[in-house]
């Protein structure tokens, strides 16, 4: 154990093992709710180095990770050499720039797969739903109360908070057309749409 301890603490693990540090401390503060684990930039210099897709934070600490534990294996087999000193720190200058390699190529492989979970493209928008049709999913709409389904232009749907001035009702099934959004109240405004209306509307 005392093996493993003075190579962690000795050169050229000590400055993985800093890192290493910091990268735990920023996940337990993710893990208490203090910090957010995407709150960084998601590509913020990872697409260069071919690590992007994923939120900086984590293609980071898993670079970390990757490139303590090797220079910790490589720190352990030098000391047991027994070799000179002087040899020992130009072998663990390269080590270092050797495990930074490495763990680059590791780091690489195992985001690839991880950034299907992070996808590029942001998903709807409230705002994207003005000017789409939704179908009435409550026995009545009026100006206190509603919800109705519309469905995104990718095919993803969802239920929404709706409201109507006018006396033409609205009730479970009817079509109708969210043509404004109240940001203080969250929800959006509308009005009856018939198959006639369909042919005048510019994105029917």
């Amino acid at each position: 154990m005392d093996e493993f301890i003075a190579a962690a603490l000795g050169f050229p693990t000590v400055l993985f093992t800093a890192a290493l540090v910091v990268a735990l401390g920023f996940w337990l503060l993710v893990l208490c709710g203090a910090a957010d684990h995407d709150g960084f930039d998601t590509d913020a210099g990872g697409g260069a180095l071919g690590i992007g897709g994923v939120p900086v934070t984590a293609s980071a600490s898993l670079l970390v990770a990757v490139a303590w534990f090797t220079s910790l294996c490589g720190a352990v087999l030098l000391a047991r050499t027994g070799w000179p000193g002087t040899l020992v720190h130009v072998l663990g200058a390269v080590l270092m720039f050797a495990s930074l390699f490495l763990s680059w190529r590791v780091t690489r492989v195992l985001v690839r797969p991880l950034t299907k979970l992070f996808p590029d493209e942001p998903g709807p928008s409230r705002l994207d739903f003005v000017g789409l049709t939704c179908v009435i999913r409550t026995g009545r709409v009026d100006a206190g109360f509603g919800q109705a389904e519309v469905a995104a232009e990718d095919g993803s749907t969802a239920l929404v908070q709706v409201r109507q001035h006018g006396s033409d009702p609205l009730v479970l099934g009817s079509t109708a057309l969210l043509y404004a959004y109240d940001d203080a109240g969250e929800f959006f405004w509308v009005a009856p749409f018939s198959a006639l209306d369909g042919l005048l509307d510019p994105r029917g």
